[in-house]
């Protein structure tokens, strides 16, 4: 991936006078196009971020080296009227980049959908943190877990925990059944929403394929419904429910290629080499007429 160099602060010293005061500018981070009225220009920054929360932030183009700030007046606007946000916006956007395009792979799902696939942490994937979900591979009880769940629930913040708890349970100790899928705000992560949802044990369950689809489709159909335009899945059910990744990886494509009409863009989150080499198989192999 290519990337240009300037200076930021240079920018930002010039032409954001009595904002300037608001960041510290000592991390070093990747390129951002800023586009105004009368142009465009390349801006690199170092600086260092400390403490400022990586949290709702401008669209990034996925897989294109550069995130892009529709005007310089809006970024400005945003300093001038609390500063913190704004900077914790342009923060999440440039410190992320490099690591939500690695090893990012485009299939086309349809016309209108796109698939992409990656590895990364989820926790910190988002598009535009407006009508951006990722799933989360629950348990029953929804109030968080080991692994993914775990991990996600840890960086949304309490706040999901607590939003969870308000979810009424359809029997005792179970919010959300196999298969089925819950939504809830994303709280301190960076992605708007959370999708939950719980994939079949293995090993217990007597129809793992059927119950994999629901997660599947059901997670689709909240997003679909509550206007949500882009969602990232991790491979669920293939953690401590130990379903067989290359199963696992038929199953998933298979439905999101047949469900995700209504979504811009389905992507994979992968952790691990193994799960994201299975994913890119299995897509080349599934997907290479689209």
């Amino acid at each position: 991936m290519t990337r240009y160099h300037s200076d930021i602060g240079y920018f930002l010293m010039t032409n954001l006078p009595g904002s300037i005061s608001r960041l510290n500018l000592s991390l070093r981070l990747p390129k951002v196009l800023f586009r105004s009225n009368t142009g465009s220009r390349n801006l690199h920054c170092t600086r260092r971020a400390s403490g400022i929360h990586s949290h709702r932030s401008l669209r990034t183009l996925a897989g294109g080296p550069v995130s892009i700030f529709d005007s310089q007046k809006s970024f400005i606007s945003g300093l001038n009227n609390g500063g913190r946000s704004s900077a914790s916006r342009v923060l999440a956007t440039m410190s992320n980049e490099r690591a939500q395009t690695q090893g990012l792979v485009h299939f086309k799902l349809s016309p209108t959908c796109d698939l992409k696939i990656q590895k990364g942490d989820i926790t910190k994937w988002f598009v535009d943190g407006s009508s951006d979900a990722i799933v989360n591979p629950a348990n029953q009880l929804m109030l968080g877990g080991g692994g993914a769940d775990g991990a996600i629930h840890a960086a949304a913040g309490p706040e999901l925990r607590a939003a969870c708890y308000e979810v009424p349970e359809v029997q005792p100790g179970v919010r959300c059944p196999t298969g089925e899928a819950r939504i809830t705000p994303g709280f301190r992560l960076p992605a708007s929403h959370v999708i939950h949802t719980v994939g079949p044990i293995y090993d217990a369950d007597s129809n793992p394929e059927a119950s994999l689809t629901n997660a599947y489709r059901n997670s689709l159909r909240v997003a679909i419904e509550n206007n949500i335009q882009y969602v990232a899945f991790p491979a669920i059910s293939c953690g401590v429910f130990r379903y067989p990744i290359d199963e696992a990886a038929s199953v998933a494509l298979s439905t999101v290629r047949l469900f995700a009409n209504g979504l811009k863009e389905v992507h994979f989150v992968l952790f691990s080499d193994d799960i994201y080499n299975a994913w890119l198989n299995k897509a080349n192999e599934l997907l290479q007429d689209q």
